[in-house]
C-alpha cells in the first residue's frame, strides 16, 4: 500500500475491528494515511497497522476519557500531518429492555455513541475550519430511524447522531467542511453476534438483497463519502441497509 507526504490524512475510530477494520483497510488501498484508534483489543489493532505497512498509525482511545480525542488528533496531526477526513465508528451496544435499564447503563451506551462523536469531531474541527478542508463520516444505525425493542438507548445515541450530523454540517459548511452519515442495516460483526439469534433474524427479516450488508460494503459507503466525489454532499444520510428500509 503506497502512500507519501501528499496522500490525504484520516482518523478512524474503532478501527482494530469490524466496520472500522475495513474502513482503515479500504482507506489504506485507495492511498490515504490513516491513524486509527482502538480500546480493548491490541493484538487486533496490531495486525491492522502491520497489514497497511507505512500506512497506518494505531493509538489507543477510551471515548470515556473526556480528554482523548483531543490528544490523539494533536498527536496524529504531529506525527502524519493535518487530518482531512474523520471517520466516527467507535461505540457500544448493549442489548436490553429499557424498564431493565440501569442509570448507568443508559449514560454509557448514551455517553460513548453519541458523546463520542461530540468530541471527535470538536477534537478536529478548528483545525479543519482553520484550513477550510475537511470531510466527516459518522456511522449511524437503522435503528436511530426505526427502532428495535431492546436497543432503545442505542437506537436514541443514534438518533441522536443524526441530529448532530444535520446541524454541524449547517454550522461547518460554509468553511468547505462536510458532515455527513452512514446508515447501516445490520452488520455482521463481533459487536452485532452478542445479539441473540432471534433479534439478528428479525433485523435481516426485511432485506430485500440476501447478501446483507458486509464490513467492507459498509466501508465503501464511508470512502464514497469522504472523497472528492461527495463535494457537494453535506448534512446526508446514505443509508446502507441491503433494502430493509425500502
Amino acid at each position: 500500500m503506497s502512500t507519501n507526504a501528499e496522500s490525504p490524512i484520516a482518523l478512524v475510530t474503532g478501527g482494530s475491528r469490524g466496520i472500522g477494520r475495513a474502513v482503515v483497510l479500504l482507506l489504506a488501498s485507495r492511498g490515504w494515511r490513516v491513524a486509527f484508534t482502538w480500546n480493548s483489543s491490541p493484538e487486533s489493532a496490531r495486525a491492522v497497522a502491520e497489514e497497511c505497512g507505512d500506512a497506518a498509525l494505531a493509538l489507543p482511545l477510551d471515548l470515556a476519557d473526556r480528554s482523548g480525542p483531543a490528544r490523539v488528533v494533536a498527536e496524529v496531526e504531529d506525527r502524519l500531518g493535518p487530518i482531512t477526513g474523520l471517520v466516527n465508528n467507535a461505540g457500544v451496544l448493549d442489548s436490553r429492555l429499557l424498564a431493565m435499564s440501569s442509570d448507568e447503563i443508559w449514560d454509557r451506551v448514551i455517553d460513548l455513541n453519541l458523546g463520542g462523536v461530540f468530541r471527535c469531531c470538536r477534537a478536529v474541527l478548528p483545525r479543519m475550519i482553520r484550513r477550510r478542508k475537511g470531510a466527516i463520516v459518522n456511522l449511524a444505525s437503522l435503528a436511530a430511524i426505526h427502532g428495535v425493542a431492546g436497543l432503545t438507548a442505542y437506537s436514541a445515541a443514534k438518533a441522536g447522531v443524526l441530529g448532530l450530523t444535520r446541524s454541524l454540517a449547517r454550522e461547518v459548511g460554509g468553511r468547505n467542511v462536510r458532515v455527513n452519515a452512514v446508515v447501516l442495516g445490520y452488520v455482521e460483526t463481533s459487536m452485532t453476534s452478542d445479539l441473540g439469534e432471534a433479534v439478528r433474524e428479525k433485523l435481516r427479516r426485511d432485506e430485500s438483497l440476501r447478501q446483507g450488508v458486509s464490513p467492507e460494503m459498509a466501508a465503501a459507503a464511508v470512502a464514497h463519502l469522504l472523497s472528492d466525489d461527495s463535494s457537494s454532499t453535506t448534512g446526508q444520510q446514505l443509508v446502507v441497509d441491503a433494502g430493509t428500509s425500502g
